[in-house]
């Protein structure tokens, strides 16, 4: 039995993951990551490690703005980096050493604006190509301890990711992907005989709804 914990597993693609892992014989350690206090995560971390050898790491957790960015008020601009980039730094330092120990797996999920620059996404982008930066870096100073780390940049995937933004999937065919494409894509991530340290899933199409029109 392999130990593995997903941030964001209560919903969208992390839930999927979750699912995804446990129908192949992983057991999930939750982890509330939105500890605003980096102390308590740490507490959090250490008392689970005490218990559990970690087997796989997923960072999924994650929070979109994207509108002008002189708009976006200081705090959120702090939580969002804090969350999307800053949590799966700490976390992964923090898990690393049992990491080692098993010879496990970090995936970071990040996102297509990592690979790409659009407007309105300048400090999403930021913080989803520090964290697949961050991933890339950390595969070639592990690669000796035999921890393999994977990016995976999704493109629009139908969740409640999309909620409180400006827009949202279309709902035509082909324009958006599905939590449990990106759940199998981690499976055959762990299963290849090699390390995938970098992998971008797109729609064939593209299409979204608008909410809300920025000039």
């Amino acid at each position: 039995m392999k130990n593995a914990i997903v941030t964001g597993y209560g919903s969208g693609i992390g839930k999927a993951i979750c699912d995804e892992l446990i129908k192949n014989g992983y057991t999930i350690i939750y982890l509330d990551t939105r500890l605003e206090d980096t102390k308590n995560l740490e507490i959090e971390v250490k008392a689970i490690l005490k218990n559990y050898d970690i087997d796989l790491l997923v960072n999924c957790a994650g929070i979109g703005i994207f509108c002008p960015h002189e708009e976006i008020n200081i705090s959120k601009i702090k939580h969002l980096i804090d969350v999307n980039l800053t949590a799966p730094i700490i976390l992964t330092h923090l898990v690393l050493r049992s990491l080692k120990k098993t010879q496990g797996h970090i995936i970071n999920i990040a996102s297509i604006e990592a690979t790409r620059h659009s407007k309105f996404s300048a400090l999403y982008t930021a913080t989803k190509s520090g964290l697949r930066d961050f991933g890339l870096s950390l595969f070639e100073e592990l690669r000796k301890s035999g921890v393999g780390v994977t990016t995976l940049n999704p493109d629009l995937t139908q969740t409640n990711f999309f909620d409180d933004l400006q827009f949202e999937p279309s709902s035509k065919d082909k324009t958006y992907l599905l939590p449990e494409t990106i759940a199998k894509t981690v499976m055959d991530i762990l299963n290849t005989n090699g390390v995938i340290t970098d992998i971008t899933i797109r729609p064939q199409k593209f299409d979204i709804k608008k909410k809300i029109v920025y000039d």
